[in-house]
């Protein structure tokens, strides 16, 4: 297709229909091209402009005879699946910013946002399709006054959705991402809060597919994952631990719990009828995660813009195997990785409790992994790196150089001798120094144990700690250390010293 600038891309329910969707871009003294295209096949079926990549997507019933799309306070119904010029309803409402359809078969249902303004809260209204406009269109009605964003989330039978509310900022301080609530609608009109024990912000909300209960995964890092049902009343705790990904496989009957993102991309697949783990298994710095509709089968993927390095995917089993692996060329981007949809049905439940995949599926010929590389700054790259035996050389270099170094001011300390005897003497000097040192401390030693302690033993003490300090100095002078100023007069202070220790000792 001729859109090599496309970000995003999704595929309606069925399969019938591909959106993509490419920055909105405008050249000086140029008018701007649709950047939302949508394909039947090779067919290019209609073209809008999207300038924001929030809710950019079209919506379509589970049977794709109703298409919606939002635009400004307003959201436009097209029947017959295929989008056009002119729709078939609309449905408008002053600070409408997002809206849900719902799944499964007529009556569909929609579910609209309408942001609050100041003095007003924000709400959440349910209608029923083809009634969007009129007296008595709203079903159901929940208002909100900490809610600047919401997320909706329908359950598979469209009889409820779950509303996760945020706010941009938590004025108790307690979280830097805001303050966040969970609440339940039904279309009957009643709903309800869901209790999370846990205080921390909401990771994930996830319905089941084949139940009509739902997982969250909630609180402060390491969080808390729980099974709930309509009734808001927890049946399962999965435990605590570094998670902030739920879903479950087309089927219902298996769940994946996942740390992604900035976490080590821990996985565990939980049978969610015998309530048992069947496996665990690591997809590290994973951005996205998929089920196929086999219910079998789950990719993972490291993409742009959250990461742009080591991009590709990876196709594991449910039993923790890992089948196959594609790596993204250097220089390329991965942006987004999606199963192709089948008509529900079209695969069996899967065998939570199967035999375990021993061999790799060869799905696709992929690339070799190449070997990890050794962290280049950005300065630095594309220019020539020394090799390894480069640097242990040079680090020999640098070492020896040190060596000679000393050595050379070693021997300008000692320019002012005449000869090799002149040192030999000033070497055996320094050791009859060090011996009488030694010879006086320990004497000293005694009499500090035999008289018991006092002033005069504390001032012999402080004295031979700065004559051996003053033996230290001596020592590096004649390796060759240049001394600093206060030094060289501590070194002239060795006399008096061994006067006072001379007389305090009599």
């Amino acid at each position: 297709l001729p859109h090599p600038l496309t970000r995003l891309l999704q595929f309606s329910p069925l399969g019938t229909y591909l959106i993509l969707w490419e920055p909105y871009a405008v050249r000086p003294g140029e008018t701007g091209l649709p950047n939302l295209n949508i394909y039947k096949g090779e067919e290019h079926v209609a073209q809008y402009f999207q300038k924001k990549q929030d809710h950019w997507c079209p919506q379509w019933t589970d049977d794709e005879l109703v298409c919606a799309r939002n635009v400004t306070n307003e959201i436009h119904f097209f029947e017959g699946g295929c989008p056009g010029s002119s729709p078939s309803s609309r449905l408008q409402q002053e600070n409408l910013t997002s809206y849900s359809l719902s799944p499964g078969p007529p009556p569909y249902h929609i579910a609209v946002h309408i942001k609050g303004t100041k003095g007003a809260p924000s709400s959440v209204q349910l209608y029923r399709y083809p009634r969007v406009s009129g007296s008595g269109a709203v079903i159901a009605n929940r208002s909100f006054y900490k809610a600047d964003t919401v997320q909706l989330k329908w359950n598979t039978r469209g009889n409820g959705v779950l509303v996760l509310t945020t706010t941009d900022v938590d004025k108790t301080g307690a979280s830097y991402y805001g303050e966040q609530a969970l609440y339940y609608l039904s279309v009957k009109g009643d709903g309800n809060m869901v209790p999370l024990d846990k205080k921390g912000p909401v990771y994930c909300v996830e319905w089941s597919p084949s139940n009509n209960e739902f997982c969250v995964v909630y609180g402060f890092m390491p969080s808390k994952a729980a099974l709930f049902n309509s009734k808001c009343d927890m049946i399962y705790d999965f435990g605590i631990t570094h998670r902030n990904t739920a879903v479950f496989n087309p089927q219902g009957n298996i769940l994946c719990l996942a740390g992604f993102g900035n976490l080590r991309g821990n996985m565990e697949f939980w049978d969610i009828n015998n309530r048992k783990c069947i496996s665990k298994a690591q997809a590290s710095d994973s951005t996205t995660v998929g089920w196929c509709p086999d219910g079998v089968h789950v990719v993972t993927a490291t993409t742009a813009p959250r990461l742009r390095e080591g991009n590709g995917f990876k196709i594991w089993h449910f039993s923790g195997v890992l089948l196959q692996e594609s790596i993204t060329p250097p220089k390329n981007e991965l942006w987004g990785v999606e199963w192709k949809p089948v008509p529900s049905g079209t695969f069996p439940i899967p065998d939570p409790l199967g035999p375990p995949v021993s061999s790799p599926l060869e799905l696709v010929t992929t690339t070799s992994k190449p070997k990890p590389q050794a962290y280049v700054p950005p300065a630095l790259r594309g220019k020539t790196q020394p090799s390894k035996e480069d640097s242990d050389s040079s680090g020999e270099v640098s070492k020896s150089k040190r060596k000679r170094d000393a050595q050379k001011r070693a021997r300008q300390q000692q320019s002012g001798h005449d000869s090799k005897s002149g040192t030999e003497s000033l070497k055996q000097q320094s050791q009859q120094e060090a011996l009488a040192t030694a010879q006086y401390i320990l004497k000293g030693e005694e009499n500090t144990r035999s008289s018991g302690g006092g002033e005069k033993e504390k001032r012999l003490k402080i004295l031979r700690k700065k004559l051996k300090q003053i033996e230290t100095l001596k020592q590096q002078q004649i390796e060759g250390k240049k001394l600093e100023a206060n030094q060289v007069e501590k070194l002239k202070m060795e006399e008096s010293i061994l006067q006072e220790i001379s007389q305090l000792e009599l």
